[in-house]
């Protein structure tokens, strides 16, 4: 046990030693991290509230079905019931949307527009709600093929173009993601590669007193891991304090934008999850780093 706590002790000792020489390089590969996680956060937070307020929107997106003349709700209630996209009806009779439509109009006479017409124009209507977005489509052609159905009308527009978007934002950070993470290890690479060229000297008494390779590069690989935490750290930071900063911009805006603004909001689960997810890919960036700098002076 004692024997342990003492190499324990060594490898972070030699560790924070090793940060310290590193001076301004060690900034150079934190900073560089900080920056990959901070874009790689900012977009994938992004990317959840886009998805998120993508599925309420498509979840509260409703499917008007119009009836055929002389075709009664209660007739195709039951078969629409049964259709598994189908999250909620509301039926509104041709005497109900009459009376609607002629209030909007403004006309007090109800009885007298719809004696001058002769009839009531109007046919039932179903408001269909549908679970979610993906749904809508397929659940606008089951329902045109019941019996009964004339039309079915739903706005898709904007789904499409929230769905567009989500996709987009998910190529866009693929790539950043891709092309900042191979920038912050190869920076990473050279941080501690150039260190351990300062100690080149240690590190051969070292290897002639009978060290292996892997306790005398240990430290080097805990110094990269520690890169990719601070950056992390420092990131998810940044983050925390635009998301306050923009919180305090939307209290005095229009509702419709507050609503939408509540409705983006990252479930606890996610907010728990994106600092550890920030911390996780800098300690891997910080890893791979250290690996490909000690791996060639490990093997000569």
């Amino acid at each position: 046990m004692f024997k342990s706590l003492t190499k324990l002790d060594y490898l972070l000792k030699e560790t924070f030693l090793g940060l310290l020489r590193g001076g301004w390089m060690n900034w150079a590969a934190v900073s560089t991290i900080t920056v990959l996680l901070f874009l790689f956060g900012l977009s994938l937070q992004t990317s959840w509230q886009v998805e998120k307020l993508l599925y309420q929107f498509g979840s509260q997106l409703e499917v008007s079905v119009y009836l055929e003349p002389g075709t009664r709700v209660e007739s195709i209630e039951l078969l629409i019931a049964k259709i598994p996209e189908v999250a909620a009806i509301q039926s509104i009779t041709k005497e109900e949307a009459w009376t609607k439509l002629v209030k909007e109009m403004r006309i007090s006479d109800i009885e007298g527009a719809t004696q001058q017409l002769g009839e009531n124009p109007l046919v039932d209507e179903m408001k269909v709600k549908a679970r979610n977005s993906q749904g809508v489509p397929i659940l606008a052609t089951q329902l045109a093929k019941l019996p009964g159905v004339d039309t079915v009308k739903y706005v898709d527009e904007a789904v499409k173009r929230i769905a567009q978007l989500h996709q987009g934002l998910n190529w866009i950070t693929l790539t950043i993601t891709i092309t900042l993470t191979l920038s912050a290890i190869a920076v990473t690479t050279t941080t501690i590669r150039l260190i351990v060229m300062a100690r080149r000297q240690e590190i051969e008494i070292m290897q002639l007193v009978g060290a292996t390779s892997v306790w005398i590069y240990l430290p080097f690989i805990l110094q990269g891991i520690t890169f990719g935490l601070v950056g992390g750290a420092i990131a998810w930071s940044f983050i925390s304090l635009i998301q306050q900063f923009i919180s305090k911009l939307l209290v005095n805006q229009p509702e419709f934008i507050q609503v939408l603004t509540n409705g983006a909001q990252l479930t606890t689960a996610q907010i728990l999850l994106l600092p550890l997810i920030l911390l996780s890919f800098g300690a891997a960036v910080g890893l791979m780093g250290s690996l490909f700098a000690v791996r060639r002076f490990a093997k000569g």
